[in-house]
């Protein structure tokens, strides 16, 4: 379970591993994940930016206002490499990996949650555990999802406005 710190711990980076790209199948993962979220009623946004600077590839908001995080892996060397998903316990109420059918799932922390996805869709293998917001991380996180929702729309709408 989460500790009441809300820290996690990576495993440590494996530096000397090169770190494949395999955008392809991070897409893939995301479409079906966000699609499965969709289907479950929260409103997704793909690559927020968080006020660390980091980016969470998939930030959700449940209908009741809670916020899950997911942190997609495309292969185990992206895993090995890869441990900022650690600090986004701060800006969430829950944590999960998303990841397709063909990743070894084990290797992941039991204490988070698990999506396996593909492009078309996805299934919760894991629910994550919940460890609430303050209210003023909370109020902040909303907004930033509402503004951010917003500004990508009118961007939709109209491509040449200016910023």
């Amino acid at each position: 379970m989460a500790s009441p710190s809300r820290k996690f711990e990576p495993p440590e980076a494996d530096t000397a591993v090169p770190r494949p790209s395999r955008p392809e199948v991070t897409a893939a993962v995301t479409r079906g994940a966000m699609r499965c979220l969709r289907a479950l009623g929260y409103s997704v946004l793909a690559e927020v930016i968080l006020t660390s600077g980091r980016r969470a590839d998939i930030l959700a908001l449940a209908p009741g206002g809670r916020l899950l995080i997911v942190e997609v892996k495309s292969s185990i060397e992206d895993w090995r490499a890869d441990n900022k998903w650690a600090e986004y316990a701060e800006y969430c109420d829950a944590l999960s990996f998303a990841v397709a059918a063909d990743f070894p799932a084990d290797i992941l922390p039991e204490e988070l949650g698990l999506i396996v996805a593909d492009a078309y869709g996805g299934a919760v293998i894991r629910e994550p555990p919940e460890t609430p917001l303050s209210p003023a991380r909370r109020r902040a996180m909303l907004l930033r999802f509402g503004a951010l929702a917003a500004d990508r729309l009118h961007a939709q709408i109209d491509p040449t406005a200016p910023d």
